[in-house]
């Protein structure tokens, strides 16, 4: 798993109303039979794995560092100082763990 140092202004960036700020966990994914699934197979899966940076101002369910599953296929991934950060908004999580 692999979790980014934030520079010390992007600490202070808080996501408006129902948006959520999260890493995106890079995770082996293998099959009961034990096969490794390559990156392109992988990501064909709908759902991803990630921690919760920052949640939005109107988001209530969600804390920093919770880990969840999202629809892969929301939101969008900003470059902030060269570290990627997605953006998703609250009702694409689908799991939280």
């Amino acid at each position: 798993m692999l979790l980014l140092q934030w520079p010390e202004h992007t600490k202070q960036m808080k996501p408006l109303n129902k948006y959520i700020a999260i890493d995106i966990i890079d995770e082996e994914i293998t099959t009961e039979s034990g096969l490794i699934l390559s990156d392109k197979d992988a990501d064909a899966l709908r759902y991803k794995k990630a921690r919760v940076v920052a949640p939005g101002t109107e988001v209530n369910t969600l804390k920093k560092d919770d880990v969840i599953y999202f629809d892969s296929r929301s939101g969008y991934t900003l470059l902030i100082d060269n570290s990627p950060l997605t953006v998703i908004s609250e009702r694409d999580v689908v799991v939280v763990l």
